[in-house]
């Protein structure tokens, strides 16, 4: 029989990953997941068991472990705001606590790269402490030391990537001459597997990295060059503080202040490996670690190709609204208001359903553009996701994708896409948008219905204000549909 591992952080950017690299390596995955249904669509969904369960929660977590022989310990509150470290503290000690009780023979965990000084950022200082806790559990554990991961989709390079592509010239924090040691998400992922066939007597941490060491801003002139773009005039000024530093970031690029604050502090550090001590147990590929400029072409040639498998927005949002539509059998009741729109679309379903598929991103709302701009720089400002949060895919959803600042709730293809609002309101929202054969053949209806749970006094406010420009967002928005899905579809 197959080895059982167990997986947790399986809807985030490296656990999305890890999995069909262990289906391939001959491992059964348990995939655990406080909502499993998010798991829906992914190709390797067939292959694995999904487990629901918190990992801060003793009793699920330890039920979630039972059998397991490797636990993949990938979580971490990255951009989750004010008490994080507390937070994963706890996590990681109910995880240590629950793979003891439950026999597992090793725990892997991915953290972050650090130099030895007293005065780490938060976050690092949080990743070094979770490491230090589940090396004490009692369980042989494999503590993997990462910086800057090189691949489509990973946030620090989506940051680093619209840095170089939108500014041409630009002062920068001095932070752009510490030197980093970067690594490639696919020799990430090789360490990660490897790590499950380590001897029990190894218990320690390991520095992983590849095989250059530059500056932030070597990177981002090799950056250009794999691009095609000419080289970047760059400045560095000492007047720009993490915090804004971060603010500066999220204004140019899709990665949010709450989670760019984290990654620009740990560049303020100096993050270069101190051994390779790893290549005694999982030995480099013939062929080396792969270099920088190769991970850039690749991961440039994922994006390129739509085929990014998962993306730093894959994983949820602590604190997003996670509450049931309020039709399902489990909603408390109160205030709820409702935009419904119906419309006949001379188009075939198939022909609706894949205008409905590839709302947002590039291809935006089909409405009034300036008003969700201006949308999106108020969540932004007030620290949501914003609009600039994109897709991870232009013309694919699945249960859990990022789009814009909506989250994936439900797919039934070529039937329902339901939207839950990550953006700042007062309130709870949803969109949901639906398509059924039309009244005479060939044709199709558009059902588009938009769901407000206002919080008190302000969310009542929030709806009224806002209710005069429905007809033109959301109207505009249903035409905008009808008119696209009619355009594509062929004449008979």
């Amino acid at each position: 029989m197959s080895r059982l591992v167990a997986v947790t952080g399986v809807t985030g950017y490296v656990g999305g990953r890890l999995v069909p690299e262990l289906l391939d390596a001959g491992f059964a995955v348990r995939a655990i997941a406080r909502d499993t249904s998010r798991l829906r669509g992914r190709p390797w969904a067939g292959e694995i068991e999904p487990f629901s369960a918190d990992a801060a929660d003793p009793d699920q977590i330890r039920a979630a472990l039972e059998g397991v022989e490797v636990a993949y310990y990938l979580i971490h509150s990255l951009g989750s705001g004010r008490r994080f470290e507390a937070r994963d503290r706890r996590t990681a000690l109910t995880f240590a606590q629950a793979a003891r009780e439950a026999g597992v023979q090793r725990i892997v965990y991915l953290g972050g790269l650090a130099p030895d000084v007293e005065n780490l950022s938060p976050h690092l200082e949080s990743r070094k402490e979770v490491g230090e806790i589940l090396l004490a559990s009692g369980v042989p554990t494999t503590v993997l030391r990462a910086a800057v991961i090189l691949g489509s989709g990973s946030a620090s390079f989506e940051m680093m990537r619209y840095l170089t592509e939108r500014l041409p010239a630009m002062t920068t924090p001095r932070w752009v001459d510490n030197r980093i040691q970067p690594i490639a998400v696919r020799d990430v992922l090789r360490y990660l597997v490897g790590s499950a066939d380590m001897p029990p007597e190894v218990s320690r941490t390991f520095d992983i990295g590849g095989p250059e060491v530059l500056t932030y801003r070597e990177m981002m002139q090799r950056y250009a060059a794999a691009a095609g773009l000419p080289r970047r005039i760059i400045i560095g000024v000492g007047v720009l503080t993490p915090r804004l530093s971060s603010l500066w970031v999220s204004l140019v690029t899709p990665v949010p202040a709450p989670l760019a604050r984290p990654l620009v502090e740990s560049l303020v550090h100096e993050v270069v490996c101190h051994e390779h001590d790893i290549a005694r147990h999982v030995p480099d590929p013939p062929e080396g670690l792969l270099p920088f400029d190769e991970a850039v072409r690749l991961a440039l040639q994922r994006i390129q190709d739509a085929d990014v498998a998962t993306r730093w927005s894959s994983a949820s949002v602590p604190g997003a609204p996670s509450d049931p539509l309020p039709s399902d059998p489990g909603w408390a009741g109160g205030s709820l208001y409702r935009d419904e729109r119906t419309t006949q679309v001379d188009a075939s379903t198939d022909a609706v359903w894949s205008v409905l598929e590839s709302l947002g991103g590039e291809r935006g709302w089909y409405s009034w553009p300036l008003a969700w701009q201006v949308r999106g720089i108020v969540d932004r400002i007030s620290g949501g996701p914003g609009l600039r949060r994109g897709r991870r895919d232009p013309s694919r959803l699945m249960v859990g994708d990022a789009v814009d600042f909506w989250r994936v709730e439900e797919v039934e293809p070529g039937q329902l896409l339901r939207l839950r609002a990550e953006m700042r309101v007062p309130g709870l929202a949803w969109l949901e948008l639906s398509v059924s054969e039309g009244e005479r053949p060939g044709t199709s209806e558009l059902r588009q219905v938009a769901i407000f749970h206002p919080h008190g006094l302000v969310g009542q406010l929030y709806w009224w204000s806002v209710a005069p420009f429905h007809g033109v967002v959301f109207g505009g928005m249903q035409r905008g549909m009808k008119a696209e899905a009619e355009l594509t579809t062929e004449p008979s």
